[in-house]
C-alpha cells in the first residue's frame, strides 16, 4: 500500500475518536445515567487494557516458543520482558507521582493564599505567592484532569496501534476497505467516549454546571487520536517490535491507573447494578468493534 493510502487510513483511524466527544457536553444527566456512563467508560478501558497486554505479550510469547523449539535463546525473551515490565512500571507509577505532585502544588497554593491574608513579617509578598501558584493543569477540576489522563493513556495505545497499521500496510497486508474504515470508526468512537465520560454533567462544588468547551474536547481528541496518525506514518517506514512493546505497556500502565480512579468514582454512587451494566456495555462495545476491525483485515 502506498504511503498516501496508509496516511489516509491512519487519519481515519485517529480522527474518528472525535465521534464520542460530544457526550462530555451533556446537560445535567440524571445521576443514574452518569453512573452508567462512568461504568461504561470503565468497561471500554478494561477492554483496552486486555488489548494492549495481549499485543505487548506477543513478542515475548514468540521468543519463548522459539526457545522451546530450540531455535533461540532466552536473551530475546528476557529483553522483551524487561521492556514489558519497565514500560508498565513507568506508565503506572508516573501517573501516581504526577497526581501526588499536583495535590502538593494545590495545597501549597492554598497555604500561600492563607499566608498572604495575614499581616506582619511572616506574610508573603505577591511575587512569592505567584511563584507558588499551581500550574494551569493542576488548577483543573478532578474530572478534567481525569479526562486528560485517559486521553494520554489512549494516545499511547493508539500510537502503538498506528505503528501496527503502518507496518501492515507497508507489507501489503492491509486493504483500505469500507468495512475496515467503519470498524476503526466504531472502535475509536468508543475510546472518545471513554475520554469524556467523567465530564458529562460535571458540576463544581457549588453545584454549577461545568460543560467542557469544544476547544477542550478537540484538544483531548488530538491527544488521544493524533498519535494514531503519527504512528501510522512512522510504522510505514520503520519496524520495531521493541518500540511497540514499550508504548503498549506504557499505555497499559496509564490506563490501569485511570481505571482505579474511575472505580473510586463508581463506588461513590452506591449503585453496583449500574456498575455491572456499564461494565458489560463497555466490554461488549470494545470487543465488538475490535472484531469488526479484525474482520476487515487489520
Amino acid at each position: 500500500m502506498s504511503l498516501m493510502s496508509t496516511m489516509l487510513l491512519g487519519f481515519i483511524a485517529g480522527v474518528t475518536i472525535l465521534l464520542g466527544l460530544p457526550i462530555g457536553r451533556l446537560r445535567r444527566p440524571a445521576p443514574s445515567l452518569r453512573a452508567l456512563l462512568n461504568a461504561t467508560a470503565i468497561g471500554v478501558l478494561l477492554f483496552l487494557v486486555w488489548d494492549v497486554f495481549s499485543l505487548a505479550w506477543v513478542p515475548i510469547d514468540e521468543a519463548l516458543a522459539s526457545v522451546h523449539a530450540g531455535k533461540g535463546g532466552l536473551g530475546t525473551a528476557a529483553g522483551y520482558g524487561v521492556l514489558f515490565a519497565g514500560g508498565l512500571a513507568v506508565g503506572l507509577l508516573s501517573l501516581v507521582y504526577y497526581e501526588s505532585w499536583t495535590v502538593r502544588r494545590i495545597l501549597r497554593a492554598q497555604t500561600s493564599v492563607a499566608a498572604l491574608g495575614g499581616f506582619g513579617p511572616g506574610a508573603m509578598d505577591v511575587g512569592e505567592l505567584q511563584a507558588r501558584q499551581p500550574s494551569r493543569i493542576a488548577s483543573w477540576s478532578d474530572a478534567r484532569r481525569l479526562s486528560l489522563l485517559i486521553a494520554v493513556g489512549i494516545g499511547l495505545h493508539n500510537f502503538a496501534e498506528g505503528l501496527a497499521i503502518g507496518q501492515s500496510a507497508a507489507s501489503g497486508e492491509l486493504a483500505l476497505a469500507l468495512l475496515l474504515v467503519i470498524g476503526f470508526g466504531l472502535h475509536n468512537a468508543t475510546e472518545g467516549f471513554g475520554i469524556v465520560a467523567p465530564l458529562a454533567g460535571h458540576v463544581d462544588p457549588d453545584g454549577n454546571l461545568r460543560r467542557p468547551s469544544w476547544g477542550f474536547l478537540l484538544a483531548m481528541g488530538a491527544i488521544g487520536g493524533g498519535p494514531t496518525f503519527v504512528g501510522t506514518i512512522i510504522g510505514h517506514g520503520f519496524t520495531s517490535e521493541a518500540v511497540s512493546v514499550v508504548f503498549l505497556t506504557l499505555a497499559a500502565g496509564s490506563i490501569l491507573y485511570v481505571v482505579t480512579q474511575l472505580v473510586t468514582v463508581a463506588a461513590k454512587t452506591r449503585r453496583p447494578d449500574f456498575l455491572a451494566y456499564g461494565l458489560l456495555l463497555g466490554l461488549i462495545a470494545g470487543f465488538l468493534t475490535d472484531a469488526i476491525v479484525t474482520a476487515g483485515g487489520a
